[in-house]
């Protein structure tokens, strides 16, 4: 399971100017969606992104400008082989019960975003 210290991976004191109430009331509850989802998946997997604050976003390549990385509503996971990523793909039923959003395969080679607000799209599996 991840912990807040996986989500936040020590920025939250490296930029705890960024860091917000309602930035922390929402990693909490991305962590506790992240952890039933891997719970339902049958195996852990590290945080290769959590909370990612404005300037380090802006300089993370391929950042959407308006990431939910960015308000604690994301979380990327190792996903070295994909299965992950299959996993949620055909088991989106499971993604809706808990409340989550991927972002589709094809755009996340070596790891799962997930998130806990839809898209503009709506679409359980999106692309970014």
């Amino acid at each position: 399971m991840i912990g807040r210290d996986d989500f936040f991976a020590g920025r939250d004191v490296t930029y705890a100017v960024d860091l917000t109430q309602s930035i922390e009331i929402a990693a909490s509850v991305t962590i506790v969606k992240v952890n039933r989802l891997l719970t339902h998946f049958g195996e852990v997997r590290a945080v290769t992104s959590g909370w990612r604050p404005p300037p380090l976003n802006a300089a993370t390549p391929g950042a959407a400008p308006f990431s939910r990385h960015m308000s604690g509503q994301a979380c990327d996971l190792a996903d070295p082989e994909g299965d992950l990523d299959e996993w949620c793909f055909t088991h989106q039923d499971v993604l809706e019960k808990i409340g989550l959003w991927m972002e589709h395969p094809a755009s996340t080679k070596g790891w799962c975003h997930v998130q806990t607000m839809p898209p503009k799209s709506g679409n359980r599996c999106f692309y970014p």
